[in-house]
C-alpha cells in the first residue's frame, strides 16, 4: 500500500468523475500539454502518477508502456482504458518518492499535472533521475506559480485552502529543482499567465540518486 493514506483515499474517491470534473479546465488552460509532453517519449517509457489514464492516447505506437500510481481506483481506470484503446502497459500501485524500479531502467520518465500534488515533490524528481537512463528524457507539464504577480497572489492564498485539504500546490515550479540539480533543459515553454509549463530535460549520469551538475 502506498504512504499518505488519506491522499490515497481523497485520489479513489475522485477518480469516478476525475475526467469530466477536468475536462472544462484542460481545454481552457492545457489543450495541447499531454501531447506534446507524451509525443517526445521514446522506447521504455515510465508514466508517473498516470491517474486515469488520460495520456495514453498521446504515445507513438512503438512506446513501451509503464505506468505507477498510489490510488487503486486511478490505476483500474486505466486498465479499462488501456484496453480500449489497445495499448499494452504494465501497471504499478505504488508512490512517486519511493519508484520500486532499479536505476537506469527507463529512456523517458513523464510526468503530466501530478508534481503538484505529490508531498514530497523533490523527492519524486530524484527518483525520475534515479530511474531515468544517462541522455534519456523527463518530461514534465504542470500548472505552476504564474508569472504575473496578482495571479500569482491569488495562487498563494488558494495553497492555504488546497494544500491542507488535500495536497495540491500551486506555487510550486519543478523548473527550479530541476536546475537546482544542474540537470540540463532541452526545451521548456509556459503559457496561460505562465501558470502551465512543459519541460523537456535531458539528465546526465548520477550517482546516489542526484544528478550530476
Amino acid at each position: 500500500m502506498a504512504p499518505h493514506p488519506k491522499l490515497v483515499r481523497f485520489w479513489d474517491r475522485q477518480a469516478p468523475t476525475y475526467d469530466q470534473k477536468m475536462s472544462g479546465v484542460e481545454r481552457r488552460m492545457f489543450p495541447q500539454s499531454r501531447q506534446w509532453v507524451c509525443s517526445r517519449a521514446q522506447g521504455a517509457t515510465l508514466e508517473v502518477a498516470i491517474g486515469t489514464g488520460a495520456n495514453l492516447v498521446h504515445y507513438p505506437g512503438d512506446v513501451e508502456l509503464t505506468g505507477i500510481d498510489w490510488s487503486s481506483a486511478m490505476l483500474d481506470l486505466t486498465r479499462r482504458r488501456a484496453s480500449d484503446v489497445d495499448r499494452g502497459i504494465g501497471l504499478h500501485q505504488g508512490d512517486a518518492a519511493a519508484l520500486p524500479f532499479p536505476d537506469d531502467t527507463f529512456d523517458s520518465v513523464v510526468s503530466t499535472f501530478a508534481l503538484c500534488c505529490i508531498p514530497q515533490d523533490q523527492a519524486a524528481i530524484s527518483e525520475a533521475l534515479r530511474v531515468l537512463r544517462p541522455g534519456g528524457r523527463l518530461l514534465l507539464a504542470d500548472h505552476i506559480a504564474s508569472s504575473v504577480w496578482p495571479i500569482r497572489a491569488l495562487q498563494h492564498a488558494a495553497d492555504l485552502v488546497s494544500v491542507p485539504l488535500h495536497g495540491e500546490h500551486f506555487t510550486r515550479r519543478p523548473l527550479d529543482m530541476l536546475h537546482d540539480l544542474g540537470v540540463p533543459v532541452v526545451e521548456t515553454e509556459r503559457h496561460r499567465a505562465g501558470v502551465i509549463e512543459h519541460i523537456h530535460a535531458t539528465p546526465q549520469p548520477h550517482v546516489g540518486g542526484q544528478a550530476k551538475p
